[in-house]
């Protein structure tokens, strides 16, 4: 399965490049922080790309903390491995099929098909993708500030199979999304019908940006109802590393009928600096054994974070997705430049502790170090500490080498 989807990657990447070298008229060729074929009347254009992560984590633990989780001192991991695919043909359907490899077979994430254009609507997407809630999300893994999102991603899964209608307003300052989904299993395919019904929507806006001055705010709001068709839920959480352990866990509630998730969401960025915090609660409606009718446990989870380039870049807001995108050093290592060098700080907590529901909570600080040596490589240096009260702390060093095309 592996070999065959990695030669029909490639297969399509050379039949592109001939295609585009054949001398085809309306065709061309360019590389744009990947590789991109496009008709020169602007209806077809196709682009392939991956990523590739490589961590190093290293930890050290208060005692009672090491007597629950173990004695890991250190790991390495490919924390990405993708490639995809993706386009436009006819002008008005577009596509994507991403894969990822790091667990040894093809895992789908982003897998979709949409149409776009669409009267009184806007877009329409159907698919395995994300659902539209979070800003940390929402912005891809291949520009986030930390090596790993906040604990409150952990809330909703980012990925489900689904049917979402999309939009922005004219002027680029509005988005909404709206879709609703149903839980995929772990290689992205829903192949057992459930009863399981989620329904996702967000909204953001832009109250003030000036391109100029690179100065933007951004402000967004996001709700999900869902149904667990097997009337489970749980919330597990880890630091800053995928390596370590989980520290946090609700483990399985049982009889759970449905869960109600409300997210906010705000960044500030005024050139080099940035600034950007949410808040994530989770209100759990779940059968109570001991009182005999159901019950709601709450979960919540918030954090808050600045980083500055030293180097004097900002990062990207993309409008259209009100989401961050790609930043480019003003002057690439080994081109006669030092590349774009971040500082930035966060803070978390996570309480997943409620009534009967003993999950724990964690607070944690990060330090992280980004060397972006140019638009599509980067060294991350991240070194956090969490605290979980009565039990101790966890020290853990990461480090990232990052590619993205």
């Amino acid at each position: 399965m592996k070999k065959l989807l990695l030669s029909f990657i490639s297969a399509l990447l050379v039949v592109s490049t001939l295609v585009a070298q054949s001398g085809e008229p309306g065709f061309e060729s360019y590389w744009h922080n990947g590789f991109i074929v496009k008709s020169t009347d602007g209806n077809f254009n196709m682009k392939f790309g991956g990523r590739i992560m490589t961590d190093f984590a290293w930890f050290s633990y208060d005692n009672e903390l090491e007597d629950l989780f173990g004695g890991t001192k250190s790991g390495v991991e490919f924390r990405r491995g993708r490639f995809f695919n993706s386009g436009t043909v006819y002008g008005k359907l577009n596509y994507k099929i991403q894969l990822d490899f790091t667990s040894g077979a093809a895992v789908f994430k982003d897998v979709y098909i949409g149409i776009k254009g669409i009267p009184g609507i806007g877009n329409l997407r159907v698919g395995h993708f994300k659902e539209p809630l979070r800003l940390e999300v929402l912005t891809s893994s291949k520009y986030m500030t930390f090596m790993e999102r906040a604990p409150g991603v952990s809330f909703v899964p980012e990925r489900n199979v689904g049917l979402m209608a999309f939009n922005h307003t004219k002027n680029n300052k509005v988005t909404w999304a709206i879709g609703v989904f149903r839980r995929s299993d772990k290689q992205g395919n829903d192949k057992v019908s459930t009863d399981e019904l989620n329904v996702t929507g967000r909204i953001s806006t832009v109250p003030f940006m000036n391109t100029e001055k690179k100065q933007v705010l951004h402000l967004g709001v996001a709700m999900s109802h869902r149904e667990p068709g097997d009337g489970n839920y749980s919330v597990n959480s880890r630091p800053n590393s995928h390596l370590a352990p989980k520290f946090i866990n609700t483990h399985t509630i049982a009889g759970t009928d449905h869960i109600n998730v409300f997210s906010v969401e705000a960044a500030l960025v005024a050139g080099p600096l940035s600034i950007q915090g949410e808040f994530i609660d989770s209100d759990v409606n779940a059968m109570n054994e001991g009182i005999g009718k159901l019950d709601h446990f709450n979960f919540y989870s918030y954090y808050v974070y600045a980083s500055y380039f030293l180097t004097g870049e900002s990062r990207k807001y993309k409008n259209t997705a009100g989401a961050f995108s790609r930043v480019s050093p003003k002057n690439n290592f080994g081109q006669g430049g030092s590349g774009a060098w971040e500082v930035a700080i966060r803070y978390s907590k996570t309480d997943l502790t409620d009534k009967v529901i003993e999950g724990g909570e964690m607070t944690e600080f990060t330090l992280g170090l980004n060397w972006y040596l140019n638009p599509v490589s980067r060294i991350m240096l991240n070194y956090s500490i969490a605290d979980l009260p009565d039990l101790g702390k966890a020290n853990v060093i990461g480090t990232r080498f990052q590619i993205d095309f």
